[in-house]
């Protein structure tokens, strides 16, 4: 091996450690996910001017451009292309429940979560999307700094959040939430109806351990609340399935048909399924162009 190549790669595994595993994980996934040419860019004028459009009483006198009101009876304001393209904010349910694993599934669900929403972050940049980690107190940007503090903030986030709280938002902007959804579903309609009303459309992605939904358990079997603070033996707890998976059923039923009254839509993710698979099925539910993995 040269002294150049020994540099490069002593250079390229110094800037691997100083990357997140998580993040890691989740450009590898992005990696074998093909986009469509565009993305989901809407078409422009050029990269930094938009469109123009009528001056309106909330905008400021700076903003005008003159040289293009002049040529008509109305005041015209130059919008430059990141005014109007879409902002996409990311929200990755935080709540001590996200952190159970079963014995049927190799990840938790806050790891999943956290996975595919790297991932799609990092898709979105490739499409020329600006995207920000919702409740953070950041605009939306792009680029690889974006992605970086998005990870940053979801490995170092302390909050033991599930639903997303009241922040501000941008215009013309999607949200995707991540979350295993187990909050009581009055709260969660509640949260869904805000962030609908302040004019954002979106996905719900339902995190799932494959126990949650199946119930394999046999026999005398404890159950723990999250938090540990609260436990019930049952026995014979498979007499239980059929009632558990139809609650379980219907409890997903509701989400999705709530998600598709208020315009959003509705995507079931397990654990123990190939993350590639939700990846691409979530960008294209986000309108991207076509996307599809590649075969090794």
């Amino acid at each position: 091996m040269t002294a150049d190549q020994t540099r490069l790669r002593d250079s390229a595994e110094q800037i691997a450690a100083g990357l997140p595993p998580l993040l890691v994980a989740a450009e590898r996934l992005a990696s074998v996910i093909s986009l469509g040419v565009h993305g989901r860019r809407k078409s422009g004028m050029g990269e930094n001017f938009w469109q123009f459009r009528r001056f309106q009483a909330e905008d400021a006198s700076t903003a005008i451009d003159w040289r293009q009101s002049a040529k008509s009876q109305h005041l015209f304001v130059r919008e430059r292309e990141w005014e109007a393209a879409e902002a996409v904010w990311l929200w990755r349910d935080g709540s001590a429940g996200m952190r159970f694993k079963s014995d049927y599934s190799d990840t938790t669900k806050i790891d999943r979560a956290s996975v595919l929403t790297l991932a799609l972050g990092s898709l979105l940049i490739k499409g020329g999307e600006r995207i920000a980690l919702y409740g953070d107190g950041r605009a939306p940007s792009t680029g690889r700094a974006a992605l970086n503090r998005v990870a940053h903030e979801l490995i170092e986030q302390q909050a033991d959040e599930s639903l997303p709280p009241d922040a501000p938002v941008s215009k013309n902007s999607t949200f995707v939430w991540f979350s295993d959804f187990l909050s009581p579903l009055g709260e969660i309609e509640n949260t869904l109806r805000r962030l609908a009303r302040a004019g954002l459309s979106g996905q719900l992605v339902h995190i799932i351990d494959p126990a949650e939904e199946d119930f394999p358990f046999q026999g005398r079997t404890r159950f723990e609340s999250p938090a540990g603070r609260q436990s019930e033996i049952f026995g014979r707890v498979e007499t239980m399935q059929g009632a558990y998976r139809a609650r379980f059923r219907a409890h997903a039923e509701t989400l999705r048909d709530l998600s598709r009254r208020l315009g959003w839509g509705y995507l079931a993710h397990r654990t123990d399924k190939r993350p590639e698979i939700a990846l691409v099925a979530l960008f294209e539910a986000l309108g991207g162009a076509e996307a599809k993995m590649r075969i090794a």
